[in-house]
């Protein structure tokens, strides 16, 4: 972009400022540097969505209109266009620029913070073409890089790259610009925003004005509704003390990995285990015995703090690197022996969590462990590093271990997709270590004839039922630093008498120690005589209580959960033209089952049957009639007149095969759950197309919905139907009423149809969709229903309903992009980043 004598030129001229509320352009003399300075993101809705980037160089703002949003995954490159150069004041601004004026439409503060050139660059390399610069913002971190790309032909504008780099802070796609949808300054939608001046100003002209006009008469019908005032849409706001400590789930040792689907596979931390039970910046972090050591922990407790979290109580675990870059238990203690005030870049904290046991005062621990996993994973959506989501695999836990062994890990965690959590040591959760680690209790030392070297070795045990039994000694693993700080405890701790029976060439000349400290100690094996050989000190663990340290012995794998229901005429052929059979499909969903309960579990459901094959007679049953087994649960349920029936239900893989046996093939079900049947927490949208309407336009709707919902405040997520459409689902706390769900549905519907009367229709008549996407809101009423994530579709060649994101729904070519055959690729995306909480957010209905 060409230089002027007057960096805001430009800017002035294109604005009217007796018309805009836009600051007029003065350079902030003094203010700016080469060297970093200020950053802002603002998400701008003028004549198409797109989000400026915005960064202080020589005393103004260098801007570029990037069109689909900073994207935090390093293989999406976003197109940059570069823009006028913007006065510094318009780093606060956020409100309406007048239609008709240059940029007209909404602006909302969506970022901001400071950014700073990579070592030995500076923002100079604009000029070259190419930025290498850091961010710390409160949504965008980390490394991030600016290309300019050659100009075609005569093209004026310059068009950039904006991409992230892959560090700890590069992650899924969607997280940003999906999931974040208030402003920074004020937490307001955008279409709050767009309302605030006495409702006159629209987010896309005419088409806006229709869909606000709307969306407001429905939040202002909803706040009426609840009685009370309400903004168009919130997140749940923390409230409330922070859950209590409560027992950690505990891992049992097996020799060997278990195998199958029913299993996810996390990394095994080598750290401190600990609880973080949170309400806003309220935050408390406990031990697995209990402790409170929030303040051991000053610099975590900070960052969790600042995600405003609702109430809850989160399992995970505390670590710290190594040199090696692995997460190192030495460095670890070395880091809380200075103190937490002494946390450095180089050897930072890090919490990575892995369950979620409490929210919203609403114990989780009766859900399966994949579901309170996914449940988490949308919590802590905005989570950036030192906060962090454990990974999963499901499956492949083999593959896991080996590659964790060699780069020098601890170990795998395997947990049964299904289980609840138990706060105690179960088989539910498994742990296979790639070297032998346990905890001893020191029970005395012995001199050195070293200078300098405080002891030479120290004499280990562990209880065994009533009695302390010696193990052996353990001689190497300390630096002088460890052996000072043990020297030091040593002498609080010294008695005249041995704690443990120990034979008498052992006994010499040691000096006992009343049997307090707790050391983890890494072991080639164990002698005949039940010490420990080629022991290395590892470190103490504070967090442990000596009368709890046992001998861990390893016991067989357990075996894969497997279900007791047989099925029958295996080779029936239930979808022709893919030649695939009944035991085909019961084998499709006794794998994809670990992925597809956390949707469908504890819903009433509906079955489509097809016994003879989905080419034959299929017919709705959602009644019990007896005929299912155990394993399919009935729940009564009130009708319109008056009377009662049995519902079906299931919550595992035994209730979905059970159904499979009868006929099944799909899997529908309500917007609500068993428990709270009359309290929805889902939304769904979907998209049925005319005849002749090909899929690209579905997708744009889809779209659309999801940035209407967006603009109120709302989470949604993209599935394809397994049909020929798809569903927009908004996941929901569930505290309203079905007469307050279905009319915010149908007012949603008929705003889009209003806005774009050419593309949407919101009526089921078939002489008014001619051409057009019915919005299809009647799923969200009492009694109807949708398919459910992962369900088979009684259609050519057996596709499946799936979750995709909403970056790759562009690039995907059909709603039955995946069958049946495809439960390897399914069960690897679930557990990818881009579909990392699919489904699940804390989020309620406008106006409530």
């Amino acid at each position: 972009m060409a230089k002027t004598a007057d960096p805001l030129a430009q800017y002035n001229a294109k604005r009217d400022f007796a018309l805009t509320d836009e600051p007029a352009g003065k350079v902030a003399k003094g203010q700016g540097t080469k060297n970093g300075g200020r950053f802002i993101v603002q998400k701008h809705d003028a004549t198409g969505l797109h989000y400026d980037f915005r960064i202080e160089v020589d005393d103004v703002l260098k801007s570029w209109a990037v069109t689909k949003g900073p994207s935090a995954k390093p293989d999406d490159k976003r197109l940059a266009v570069r823009t006028e150069d913007h006065p510094m004041s318009y780093a606060d601004f956020e409100g309406i620029i007048p239609q008709g004026q240059y940029g007209g439409g909404t602006i909302m503060l969506w970022d901001r913070g400071s950014w700073a050139p990579i070592a030995g660059k500076s923002a100079s390399d604009i000029d070259k073409g190419h930025l290498h610069f850091t961010l710390d913002g409160t949504r965008m971190k980390g490394e991030w890089i600016l290309i300019r790309l050659k100009p075609r032909g005569n093209e004026k504008r310059e068009n950039w790259l904006l991409r992230k780099i892959d560090d700890a802070y590069a992650g899924g796609s969607d997280d940003l610009v999906a999931r974040e949808l208030t402003s920074v300054l004020t937490g307001r939608t955008m279409a709050e925003i767009a309302a605030d001046e006495d409702g006159a100003q629209s987010l896309k002209g005419k088409k806006g004005q229709a869909f606000n006009a709307a969306m407001t008469e429905a939040a202002e019908h909803n706040a009426k509704v609840a009685k009370t005032p309400g903004k168009l849409a919130r997140k749940k706001k923390p409230g409330g003390k922070p859950p209590e400590f409560r027992q950690p789930q505990l891992a049992t040792l097996v020799d060997d990995v278990p195998t199958g689907n029913g299993w996810f596979h996390e990394i095994k931390f080598d750290g401190y285990r600990a609880l973080v039970a949170a309400s806003g910046d309220d935050v408390h972090v406990y031990t697995r015995n209990g402790k409170d050591w929030t303040d051991k922990f000053g610099p975590l407790v900070r960052h969790i703090a600042a995600l405003d979290l609702p109430q809850c109580l989160i399992d995970g675990e505390i670590v710290a690197y190594g040199k090696d870059g692995n997460p190192d238990f030495s460095s670890l203690q070395e880091v809380l022996k200075r103190g937490h005030g002494a946390q450095t870049e180089a050897t930072p904290m890090h919490y990575f969590a892995f369950d979620l046991l409490d929210l919203d005062g609403t114990d989780l621990t009766g859900l399966g462990n994949l579901e309170r996993k996914e449940r988490l994973e949308a919590l802590l959506a905005d989570a950036a590093p030192p906060i962090h989501v454990a990974d999963h695999v499901i499956g492949a836990g083999e593959k896991l271990y080996a590659a964790m062994c060699a780069a020098g890990q601890e170990g795998i965690i395997a947990k049964r997709a299904d289980a609840k959590y138990a706060g105690r040591r179960s088989k539910a959760w498994v742990k296979v270590k790639c070297t032998r680690r346990q905890e001893f209790v020191v029970i005395g030392w012995k001199e050195s004839s070293a200078k300098g070297r405080p002891f030479s070795s120290l004499l280990l045990a562990q209880h065994e039922g009533d009695e302390l039994v010696y193990k052996g000694n353990v001689g190497t693993g300390f630096n002088q630093a460890v052996m000072d700080d043990l020297a030091d405890r040593f002498a609080k701790l010294a008695r005249k008498t041995p704690p443990a029976e120990v034979d008498k060439a052992s006994a010499r000349k040691v000096h006992w120690l009343t049997p307090r400290l707790v050391a983890e100690i890494a072991f080639a094996e164990f002698t005949a005589g039940g010490s420990v050989r080629h022991a290395s000190y590892l470190g103490l663990r504070d967090d442990k209580e000596a009368k709890d340290v046992t001998p861990e012995v390893k016991q067989p794998v357990p075996d894969t959960p497997a279900s007791d229901v047989t099925i029958s005429s295996r080779d029936r052929v239930i979808f022709p033209e893919a030649k695939a059979t009944k035991g085909d499909l019961a084998d499709y969903y006794a794998a994809i089952a670990p992925v597809m309960l956390p949707h469908c579990a504890n819903r009433p459901i509906s079955l489509v049957r097809c016994p003879q094959g989905r080419a034959k007679k299929c017919f709705f049953q959602k009644h019990d009639s007896g005929s299912f087994g155990d394993h399919v649960k009935h729940v009564p349920i009130r009708e319109k007149d008056g009377g009662h029936e049995d519902y079906l239900y299931l919550d595992d893989a035994g209730g979905l095969l059970a159904c499979v046996q009868m006929g099944t093939i799909e899997f529908h079900g309500w917007d609500s759950h068993v428990e709270t049947l009359e309290r929805p927490d889902r939304m769904i949208f979907d998209l049925d197309p005319d005849e002749g309407l090909c899929f690209e336009e579905v997708k744009k709707a889809a779209a659309d919905i999801h940035q209407h919902l967006a603009d109120i405040g709302l989470v949604s997520f993209a599935m394809l139907s397994g049909g020929k459409g798809v569903h927009v689902v908004v996941p929901l706390d569930p505290g309203h009423d079905w007469d307050t769900h279905k009319d915010f549905s149908k007012r949603f519907a008929e705003a889009m149809s209003l806005a774009e009367p050419d593309r949407f229709v919101a009526t089921m008549s078939k002489a008014k969709r001619k051409g057009k996407i019915f919005i299809d809101y009647l799923r969200n009423q009492r009694g109807s229903t949708a398919v459910m994530p992962y369900s088979a579709r009684a259609r050519d060649c057996a596709p499946v309903a799936a979750p995709v994101g909403w970056d790759e729904l562009a690039d995907i070519d059909s709603a039955g992009r995946w069958t049946i055959a495809d439960t390897d690729e399914l069960l690897a995306r679930a557990a990818s980043r881009d579909l990392k909480g699919w489904g699940f957010a804390a989020q309620v209905l406008p106006g409530l």
